[in-house]
C-alpha cells in the first residue's frame, strides 16, 4: 500500500539532496586563446571532469594572437579581476605574471614529476610553481612529399636549399597552371610569432639568441644579419607579399588549400592538415626545421601551454582541480590523439595508442630536442619590450625599411637602453 505522506516525504529530501548538489556545484571561467579547433577540442575534453564533479566550466574566448592575448591578460589580472578562474598561459610568460597566480606547488606534489623537469622549471618562479603544464610545443617544417617526388627533389636541410627547392617547384608547378602555389609560408606579422620565427633563423645560422641566458644582449652580429638577409630574399620571391601580415592560421590556410610547397607551423597543424577537408591529406610530411649558414644546427622556438589558478578568483578550489584535471595523464593522451598537442608527461611519448592515432607524436621528440627557449628567463619583466622590438626591427627588415644590418645596430641601442644597469 503506497504512503503518500513517506512518498512526500522522499520528495522532499530529494529535493533538498539536489538543491545541495546544485550548490556546490560552480561555474569555472576559463580563459584561452585558440587556434584550429582547438575550443571544440577543449569542449571535448572537459566533459568527464564536469559529469564527475557538477561543476561546469565556461570558455571565455581570446584572440589567437599571442600578443593580443598577453595585453588582455595583464588588464585582468592588474584590476584583481574575480570573474576569470584559470588561465591558459604562454610558456613565456610565468616571470611576468607570477606575482597574479596561486602557487601549485603543494596541490601538485604528487604528479608533478611526470612532467618534463625543463617545462615545469620554465613555470617556476622564485621557487613558485606558478602554472601546470598543459601541452608543450616546438614547429617543424611542413612539407610537400608528392610535389618533391614529382620533381625528384630531395627534403632541404639548409635554409639556402629550402630556398632553392621552393623556387624549383613553385615555377614547374606554376608553368603546369597552379598559378596560385607559392614556395614557402610562415608567420610574417609584426607580432609574438615572427619573433619566434626570425629567432630561429638567427640561431640556426650561429647568431644567438636575441640575449643570451647569462643577459648579454648578442642580436647585433653578422650571422644575424646574414639570416635576415635570406629571410628577406623570400618575401615576393617564393613567399607571397601577403606573408608579413600572416600569423599562424594564415599559413595553414595557403598550406592546407595545397597552395604552398613549404609551411613552418605548430603541431596543431599536422592533425588539421590530415583531416578528410584538408587538400593536402596524405600528401605531407614534417622534419625539423633547416639549418643554416654553414652552420650544423637546427633551432625550433619553444612553445607550449600551462594552466595558472588566479589569485582573485571566484572558484580556487574547483580551478585547481580542474588545472590538475587537463594536466594528466589521461587528459593529456586525449588531447594527443584529438588535436595532435606534444604532451609534456614523458611517459605518453611511448605510449601505442599515441603511436599509432598519431605517429607524427613520438618523432616530434627530435624537434624538441633541437628547442631554444626565447630569451624570457634574462630579460624577465622586460621580455614584452625585448621581444617587441626585436620582432619591429625584423619586420621593418623584411618590408623593406632599412637593411638588416642597419636595423640590428639600432635594435642593439634599443636593448641596451631597455636593460638599463641589469634586467
Amino acid at each position: 500500500m503506497h504512503n503518500p505522506i513517506k512518498k512526500a516525504i522522499l520528495a522532499s529530501v530529494l529535493a533538498v539532496s539536489l538543491t545541495s548538489i546544485s550548490a556546490y556545484a560552480v561555474e569555472v571561467n576559463f580563459v584561452s586563446g585558440a587556434v584550429g579547433k582547438d575550443i571544440e577540442v577543449f569542449k571535448e575534453l572537459v566533459k568527464p571532469w564536469e559529469k564527475e564533479t557538477g561543476n561546469t566550466v565556461k570558455v571565455v574566448p581570446m584572440p589567437s594572437s599571442t600578443t593580443d592575448q598577453f595585453a588582455q591578460y595583464r588588464l585582468w589580472l592588474s584590476a584583481g579581476n574575480a570573474d576569470v578562474d584559470v588561465y591558459q598561459t604562454d610558456v613565456i610568460w610565468a616571470p611576468q605574471l607570477a606575482d597574479n597566480f596561486e602557487d601549485l606547488t603543494e596541490a601538485t606534489k604528487d604528479v608533478i614529476k611526470d612532467h618534463f623537469p625543463s617545462i615545469v622549471e620554465s613555470q617556476t618562479v622564485n621557487g613558485k610553481l606558478v602554472a601546470m603544464p598543459l601541452f608543450t610545443d616546438a614547429p617543424a617544417l611542413y612539407y610537400r612529399k608528392d610535389l618533391l617526388e614529382k620533381h625528384k627533389l630531395s627534403v632541404p636541410k639548409t635554409w639556402e636549399e629550402l630556398t632553392e627547392t621552393a623556387k624549383k617547384v613553385q615555377e614547374a608547378e606554376r608553368a603546369e597552371g597552379s598559378k596560385d602555389l607559392w614556395g614557402f609560408v610562415w608567420q610574417g606579422n609584426a607580432y609574438e610569432g615572427l619573433t619566434c620565427n626570425a629567432l630561429e633563423w638567427v640561431k640556426s645560422f650561429g647568431g644567438g639568441q636575441i640575449v643570451e641566458p647569462d643577459g648579454k644582449i648578442s642580436v647585433n652580429n653578422p650571422k644575424a644579419v646574414a639570416a635576415l638577409d635570406l629571410a628577406k630574399s623570400w618575401v615576393n620571391n617564393i613567399s607571397p607579399p601577403g606573408v608579413l601580415s600572416y600569423g599562424e592560421e594564415e599559413a595553414r590556410g595557403v598550406w592546407q588549400t595545397g597552395n604552398a610547397v613549404f609551411m613552418r607551423n605548430w603541431p596543431y597543424a599536422y592533425g588539421l592538415g590530415e583531416a578528410d577537408d584538408s587538400k593536402v591529406k596524405g600528401k605531407f610530411d614534417v622534419t625539423t626545421l633547416p639549418m643554416g649558414g654553414g652552420n650544423d644546427k637546427s633551432a625550433a622556438t619553444l612553445g607550449g601551454w600551462n594552466l595558472a589558478v588566479s589569485k582573485y578568483a571566484k572558484n580556487k578550489d574547483a580551478a585547481i582541480a580542474l588545472v590538475k584535471f587537463l594536466a594528466s595523464t589521461e587528459t593529456q593522451k586525449q588531447n594527443a590523439l584529438i588535436g595532435s598537442k606534444l604532451p609534456t608527461i614523458m611517459s605518453l611519448y611511448d605510449d601505442a595508442d599515441i603511436k599509432e592515432k598519431q605517429p607524427i607524436i613520438p618523432r616530434w621528440k627530435d624537434v624538441f630536442l633541437q628547442a631554444v627557449p626565447r630569451p624570457s628567463a634574462p630579460t624577465k619583466v622586460k621580455y614584452n619590450e625585448v621581444s617587441s622590438k626585436f620582432w619591429s626591427a625584423v619586420h621593418e627588415t623584411l618590408s623593406g625599411k632599412g637593411t638588416a644590418a642597419e636595423n640590428l645596430e639600432v635594435l642593439e641601442a634599443d636593448l641596451t637602453e631597455l636593460q638599463g644597469k641589469g634586467w
